[in-house]
């Protein structure tokens, strides 16, 4: 009987023993299964993460992209004073620009002199035609007489960027009404300009002219 006992009680404690060691397997188990979690989480995180830059990557260079093509489209679409001009450039001390046949012949005078020009056919030159006779008060600076103007009507299509020297322009940024007669050359940095004619005397009788003046320009006879 006291055998008995005491196999009955060895036997329990072996099946204690073995309980125990299963659980402290089990939790190592659970332990290594959690960390393979944790692991391939922070991997998750940082792919999830490297795509996220990648893809922020491709976006801003998508977008520079664009931008640098927006900006080639409008050099490409950039319209010039010579676009569409009838031009001479043997003489030089003439204007570049070939008066339209037909357009009105106006005369400007700046004091005792004399200014003969052409205006087109553009709907800026026929608001302007339309209220002659007119006096416009310009000033003298680096490459041309310039002045502040009544508001004029103006075709998109036909703003431009520089002129061609002897242009008579309306800028539609002020508004001004300017004669140029000089740096055509270097003049595509300005824009804003509608040209509406062009002077028909030579370009030094107006680029010796100093100061400010009240211009009188009238209808000359056709």
């Amino acid at each position: 009987m006291k055998k008995r006992v005491i196999s009955m009680l060895l036997m329990s404690m072996v099946c204690i023993w073995l309980a125990g060691c299963g659980n402290t397997t089990s939790a190592a188990d659970s332990a290594a299964e959690s960390a393979t979690g944790q692991e391939q989480t922070v991997k998750t995180e940082q792919t999830n993460g490297a795509e996220q830059t990648t893809d922020a990557e491709m976006t801003a260079s998508q977008g520079g992209t664009a931008q640098a093509e927006a900006a080639q489209q409008e050099e490409t679409e950039k319209r010039v004073a010579k676009d569409g001009a009838q031009m001479q450039t043997e003489d030089k001390s003439m204007p570049t620009r070939v008066p339209m046949e037909g357009g009105t012949k106006i005369n400007m005078y700046f004091g005792d002199t004399l200014i003969t020009g052409v205006l087109n056919d553009s709907e800026t030159a026929q608001a302007l035609i339309a209220k002659l006779p007119v006096t416009q008060h310009v000033n003298r600076y680096s490459h041309d007489f310039c002045g502040i103007t009544e508001d004029l009507p103006y075709n998109e299509e036909e703003v431009h960027y520089g002129w061609l020297n002897g242009d008579i322009d309306y800028a539609i940024n002020a508004p001004y009404f300017t004669i140029l007669f000089e740096d055509e050359d270097v003049s595509e940095q300005f824009g804003d300009q509608v040209n509406i004619g062009v002077i028909t005397t030579p370009l030094s009788e107006i680029a010796a002219l100093e100061g400010s003046y009240d211009v009188r320009i009238e209808l000359a006879e056709q």
